[in-house]
């Protein structure tokens, strides 16, 4: 991938030429890394208000610039709040990006995990292929960014996403975007809502028994293919599918079931030998089974010569940023002691002690409103000045705005108190956040924050 160096070049001229000169350096950096740099920088020129959950009164009325340049840190901000550790955020980034480079696959990091054009920014510098997205709407907030390159994981048959679709790539040449079709009543749906002329790639998704979207068996989705073939305004451009809808854990009969499934995929692949027109995509991968899409696909790649069209794979792993104490640490295979060098969780919660209402009970202050529960509620990890939390301490249940800390035997949580809590699935973290802190390290005695994270939810 091509990049600016950074080094600027005096032309010559007023400041009017050298300007446009800055904005075409920009303009080239921007296409070379698949999104609107200038856009993702503009971010930080927004202006904080109440309306930004735990940022204090003092970050009111100034751009984000200006409040990360009061040097803020983390005991300054409000409980609750979601913080996302940088020195986490590196590694995990190039954990992810060194791993699919050397098993040969690409990646198209799921961006619906973070809804943060900030974090696709960096992921899209790392060398991914592009931005998976989820949704029409999703699609069309990457593309208020610049990002180039989109593949939606999910049939699209909304007429006003379809319509947005024909006109964007019609304006844009280079803007590359290739969706889901799993039936032949969603390709009519597609030919019957796409403008004449439009020209949409799709990739036919197999799905599994008692999954979830996907034509169920390699016949049904030959004849969606088919059905595909025959219409004018789609183009048959590759497979995909979802194996993590088939299995929820490491046990043998877990994996054989994912293999399996990743095998029919490969067979449908191989049954449309001759039928891409102009290149074949194939693609597959949450965060959970990467090792095993990998050992039944990557090799489609050096199949390509039979099929007449070059052959690319692609993961689309989107929770590795982030990682976690929960779901992901428990089942990836890029975590210890899996991995010689592991995903680290980057995000944790930090909740204020407001009452102690009996002996062995303690509520904090972050409910479901605030922290992810739908894989595992939050684990006590030490006080936020680094003491150790009372032994056996576990939260037994979220209400809203309230965590119950259980405290077996009793135990020294005093009101006021912070405690750090590791989580579970950052799908369903990032969404209850419009505005994230960065900080340095969670581990810090006194974390810093060093930037905050716009989402798009």
């Amino acid at each position: 991938m091509v990049r600016d160096s950074g080094g600027g070049i005096d032309i010559g001229g007023g400041p009017d030429v050298r300007q446009r000169a800055t904005d075409g350096d920009a303009a080239v950096r921007s296409r070379a890394e698949g999104i609107d740099t200038a856009a993702v920088a503009a971010l930080h020129d927004r202006v904080l208000g109440p309306e930004h959950k735990s940022l204090p009164p003092a970050a009111w009325g100034r751009t984000v610039r200006e409040f990360l340049a009061t040097a803020p840190h983390l005991d300054d901000l409000e409980t609750p709040v979601l913080t996302v550790e940088r020195a986490a955020l590196d590694v995990n980034r190039e954990v992810m990006a060194r791993w699919a480079a050397t098993a040969g696959v690409r990646l198209a990091p799921h961006g619906k995990t973070t809804m943060s054009p900030q974090l696709w920014a960096e992921q899209l510098a790392a060398g991914a292929w592009g931005i998976t997205l989820a949704t029409a709407w999703q699609a069309q907030v990457a593309r208020s960014f610049g990002v180039r390159r989109i593949l939606l994981a999910n049939a699209l048959v909304d007429p006003a996403g379809l319509r947005w679709v024909a006109a964007e790539s019609a304006r844009d040449p280079d803007f590359e975007f290739v969706c889901w079709a799993d039936g032949v009543d969603t390709v009519a749906q597609m030919d019957r809502h796409l403008p004449e002329g439009a020209r949409l790639p799709v990739l036919i998704e197999l799905g599994g028994p008692h999954g979830r979207t996907g034509a169920r068996g390699v016949d049904a989705a030959l004849a969606v293919a088919e059905a595909v073939l025959r219409s004018d305004r789609l183009e048959l451009a590759g497979v995909g599918g979802y194996e993590g809808a088939l299995a929820h854990d490491r046990t043998p009969d877990a994996v054989a079931a994912v293999r399996g499934y990743l095998d029919d995929l490969a067979r449908l692949h191989r049954a449309l030998a001759g039928r891409y027109e102009r290149s074949a995509l194939i693609t597959a991968g949450g965060s959970a089974y990467p090792d095993l899409v990998v050992e039944r696909l990557a090799g489609l790649a050096d199949e390509q010569g039979a099929h007449g069209v070059p052959v690319t794979v692609v993961l689309r792993s989107g929770a590795y940023l982030i990682h976690d104490d929960g779901f992901y640490s428990g089942i990836s295979p890029l975590t210890a002691p899996r991995a010689e060098r592991p995903l680290r969780a980057a995000m944790h919660g930090w909740a204020r002690t407001v009452s102690r209402p009996e002996p062995e009970l303690a509520l904090l202050d972050a409910g479901k409103r605030d922290l992810p529960f739908d894989e595992g509620l939050p684990v006590p990890q030490r006080f936020a000045n680094g003491g150790a939390v009372p032994p056996g301490a576990h939260v037994s249940a979220l209400n809203d705005q309230h965590a119950f800390l259980r405290l077996p035997g009793g135990g020294d949580v005093p009101v006021g108190s912070v405690v750090r809590l590791g989580l579970s699935h950052p799908c369903t973290a990032f969404d209850k956040w419009r505005l994230i802190p960065v900080v340095d390290s969670a581990a810090a005695a006194r974390p810093r924050v060093v930037d905050l994270l716009h989402t798009f939810f």
